[in-house]
């Protein structure tokens, strides 16, 4: 009896196809795949197309550029002249208009304008970490005008209705606002949590029932109204409540770019270092995981529409108690709501990636003025630059495949060696065998 016949193995060993003599890739090549294919760059990218963009409609909207064009083939220069003045000096004038203007002696002249860009970022900031919050919990909290404007309301009636020394109206100012924007937003975070109602559809309906609701009270006596006023604007607020300038009398910058400073590290403390925080992620992640975890998401979905509605109430007190003091009408939100939402999606709903985000959008707001002024360019020009960062943000493989950028989870390619021929006795050899 003879044993099992014994067949060559045939199967190739593990390491076949391994390039040995292909070097591995370099510390600084994984770094720069990690930093190419990060939502860092995406949301820089962005920006330098809007940017891009931005320039071409200027150009485009140039009356000098507009004449030139007329005689493009007979003297080609002058139209390049033409637009490079056109957009060299409306992106000067917003440089000048929201980071520093070297046109005026001195330097606590020339920073003034960084100043306004640090007022006008100071609602996005705080908006922007609400709706952000919401984000991170998986949750779109598309109301941040409705927050806004009840937070607004409780601040101005706490503002002129009460008579209370200083600090002390400021604070019982700010925390009204803060806890009426709260309660306004833990509205649709009860009927997500109770009913499974869409937070989309709720907060867009709330932010409808927060305007008319103003309206009534601004036009109530003895609630907003100011007394002995047909106008439907509250009166001044007393100066016991008006948040205190930070940098002195000659600039706009006040307290509630501390208030917001102070918004962005807690809530990056609540989502990177609390439990309550990591709840909040884990339900944003996924919430059927969150569940069989033992988390409530029910719950989770309450309180942190909770915490937002009070970040977004934080804007809302800064643009009641620091902006406008001698009183506001139904158009206090000043589409700070809406530009939350650009504002989260540009810092990836990081605080840290939030602050800048606003106070770049801040600087577009600045600056945009500076450039109407300047260089007459249309200030809707600056709306549809923010417009474009957010389509590029939302399209991510359009950005890298505009600046070759490797995708995501993307490994350099190696040569795999091919397998050497076999000549005809090989062949016949393990055939036979």
């Amino acid at each position: 009896m003879t044993g099992p016949e014994l067949k060559p193995n045939l199967a190739p060993p593990a390491d076949f196809g391994k390039d040995d003599t292909a070097p591995d890739p370099s510390k600084w090549h994984e770094a720069w795949r990690r930093v190419s294919t990060g939502n860092g760059m995406i949301s820089l990218l962005s920006v330098v197309l809007a940017l891009v963009a931005g320039s071409i409609m200027i150009a485009f909207t140039d009356s000098e550029v507009q004449r030139t064009a007329g005689y493009f083939f007979a003297r080609p220069g002058d139209m390049l002249a033409a637009v490079w003045s056109a957009i060299s000096g409306a992106y000067v004038a917003l440089f000048q208009g929201a980071i520093y203007n070297f046109r005026v002696d001195g330097f606590a002249a020339g920073i003034k304008p960084f100043t306004e860009t640090l007022k006008f970022a100071t609602p996005l900031i705080a908006a922007g970490l609400g709706v952000g919050l919401a984000f991170r919990a998986g949750l779109f909290n598309i109301g941040g005008q409705g927050q806004m404007l009840m937070a607004a309301a409780a601040a101005g009636w706490v503002g002129t209705s009460m008579n209370l020394p200083w600090p002390l109206h400021m604070i019982v100012a700010v925390v009204a606002g803060i806890l009426a924007g709260a309660i306004w937003a833990g509205i649709a975070g009860i009927l997500k949590a109770r009913t499974g109602a869409h937070e989309v559809i709720v907060t867009i309906m709330l932010n409808h029932i927060g305007f008319y609701l103003l309206a009534w009270m601004l036009a109530t006596p003895g609630i907003l109204q100011a007394p002995g006023s047909s106008n439907p604007k509250t009166a001044a607020m007393a100066e016991s409540a008006i948040l205190p300038g930070i940098l002195g009398s000659q600039y706009k910058l006040h307290a509630g770019f501390i208030l917001a400073l102070i918004a962005v590290a807690f809530t990056w403390w609540l989502l990177e270092r609390s439990s309550l925080g990591f709840r909040f992620r884990a339900v944003g992640e996924n919430p059927a995981a969150a569940k069989t975890a033992g988390i409530s998401v029910g719950k989770m979905y309450f309180l942190v529409m909770l915490f937002a509605g009070g970040l977004v109430g934080i804007a809302g007190v800064s643009q009641m108690l620091g902006t406008v003091t001698t009183g506001f009408g139904g158009d206090i939100d000043a589409g700070i709501g809406f530009d939350a939402i650009t504002v989260a999606l540009l810092g990836r709903s990081s605080p840290l990636g939030i602050l800048a985000a606003g106070i770049l959008f801040g600087a577009f707001k600045a600056g945009g003025f500076a450039m109407q002024a300047s260089e007459n360019v249309p200030i809707e020009i600056v709306l549809v630059v923010q417009s474009l960062i957010v389509l590029f943000i939302a399209a991510p493989p359009l950005v890298r495949a505009i600046f070759g950028l490797p995708q995501p989870g993307a490994r350099r390619k190696t040569k795999k060696p091919k397998p050497p021929k076999k000549n005809a006795a090989q062949i016949a050899e393990e055939v036979s065998a």
